[in-house]
């Protein structure tokens, strides 16, 4: 886990977003990652933020959500798939 006083200040005052939809695109050039929200009441996904990276920034961050994984799991324990889940009631929001 990372301390507080090991992330950059401008890191530290970086907004915030939470998302429960994620999209990945690709060209020959770069990988565009889109981030957002759906809601399951039928409203449209909303994307609120999109990362336009190279493949090679594309597959570093790739090994280092993997490895952080890990790192969680011998942590916290196993992380249920999403798909195995059962939706979430109006009073279950997330934090």
């Amino acid at each position: 886990m990372i301390s507080d006083s090991a992330v950059p200040q401008q890191a530290r005052d970086a907004e915030g977003r939470y998302s429960n939809f994620f999209k990945i695109g690709y060209n020959a050039f770069e990988f565009l990652l889109d981030f957002g929200q759906v809601y399951q009441e039928g409203g449209a996904d909303s994307v609120h933020t999109r990362i336009v990276t190279t493949p090679r920034y594309a597959k570093a961050l790739s090994e280092l959500l993997i490895e952080t994984l890990a790192d969680y799991v011998k942590t916290y324990g196993q992380i249920p798939n999403v798909l195995d889940e059962e939706p979430a009631t109006e009073c279950e929001q997330p934090s």
